[in-house]
């Protein structure tokens, strides 16, 4: 089959999952677009937002769209590294040890209030996020493929939370939150829930085979090469920047460039635009800043400062970027 009838069946699988989901998250449709563009890119992404707006059921929404296995970690001030990855067990009946896999085994992972935990119980997810698999015992073991980690954080001035470290939040692809719902929104889902879930006769739509296969297929989508340097410009105006002491590494650049395939496959584009990098920037580069003292004594937010340079870097013309 051809590229451009796997970028179609992408796009349509997108759409497909989008609307499934909006039949239990109400009024949250760019929320749940970079959802799948997570998905579809391969990475992971980061939910920030107060408790009950609706991050868990994101997740198990997902999960039961997808076809996917899921697992659901509650991360809490106890948890231990075993807790996630799972620990080898000595079984006297055959006097060897038997490793019994944590929750880490699945496909779609809800790592919830994930700054809840030790640093050390956030580092075990480090490998998986990073490589799709886990090392216990000196053994290497594969994870299951589409491997998604949908993560939950509790804003950091809440009582009780360990921010997480730089490694840890570079591994999230996507940065986002869900904010509260408008007025007539919350009144249908006051409604609408009043005698059951909507989540409760959510079926499938898709199955995970043809996740990995739209996977594949966004890959193929056309970066020409000027977007390809006002994407790096973007990039390097984040390291040469007064108001930060770290800027954004290289695995944010190919993030970067991954999600905006996603977003133009879902729009039904062979091509990336330079509006796809401009429309995920924030998402994918704000987390990984790391502001100076004067910047946060003056009350500079990381997504003031990629508006800043978003504003700044030239973004190509569209026929420069189209594939001819």
């Amino acid at each position: 089959m051809s590229n451009d009838n796997e970028l179609r069946h992408a796009q349509e699988l997108g759409t497909r999952i989008l609307g499934n989901l909006e039949k239990v998250i109400f009024g949250k449709r760019s929320v749940l677009e970079l959802v799948i563009t997570g998905l579809f890119s391969g990475g992971h992404i980061l939910v920030e937002d107060v408790p009950g707006v609706g991050k868990t059921i994101l997740a198990r929404s997902l999960a039961i769209s997808t076809g996917c296995t899921f697992a659901r970690i509650q991360f809490t001030p106890d948890l231990l590294p075993g807790d996630i990855t799972g620990v080898s067990v000595f079984d006297q009946k055959k006097n060897t040890f038997e490793f019994r896999p944590g929750p880490v085994f699945t496909q779609i992972l809800l790592a919830d209030e994930i700054n809840r935990a030790t640093p050390k119980a956030q580092s075990a997810l480090l490998e998986a996020m990073g490589e799709n698999q886990v090392s216990v015992d000196n053994v290497t073991r594969e994870l299951p493929r589409p491997f998604f980690v949908i993560a939950t954080q509790n804003p950091i001035e809440y009582e009780g939370v360990y921010p997480l470290p730089e490694s840890q939040m570079d591994r999230f692809l996507l940065h986002t939150g869900i904010g509260y719902p408008e007025m007539a929104v919350e009144e249908s889902i006051l409604e609408r829930m009043q005698v059951e879930h909507p989540i409760e006769t959510l079926k499938p739509v898709a199955t995970s085979e043809e996740i990995l296969r739209a996977q594949t297929a966004i890959r193929s989508v056309f970066v020409s090469h000027s977007v390809r340097m006002y994407l790096l410009g973007i990039i390097q105006a984040t390291r040469n920047h007064n108001d930060l002491l770290l800027g954004a590494s290289p695995r944010a650049s190919l993030g970067l460039i991954r999600a905006a395939q996603a977003s133009a496959a879902l729009q039904g584009r062979n091509f990336v635009a330079p509006d796809d990098i401009k429309l995920l920037a924030g998402s994918v580069l704000t987390h990984r800043l790391i502001l100076s003292p004067e910047a946060r004594m003056s009350n500079i937010s990381g997504s003031m400062v990629i508006h800043e340079i978003l504003d700044n870097v030239r973004a190509p013309l569209r026929d420069e970027t189209v594939k001819h």
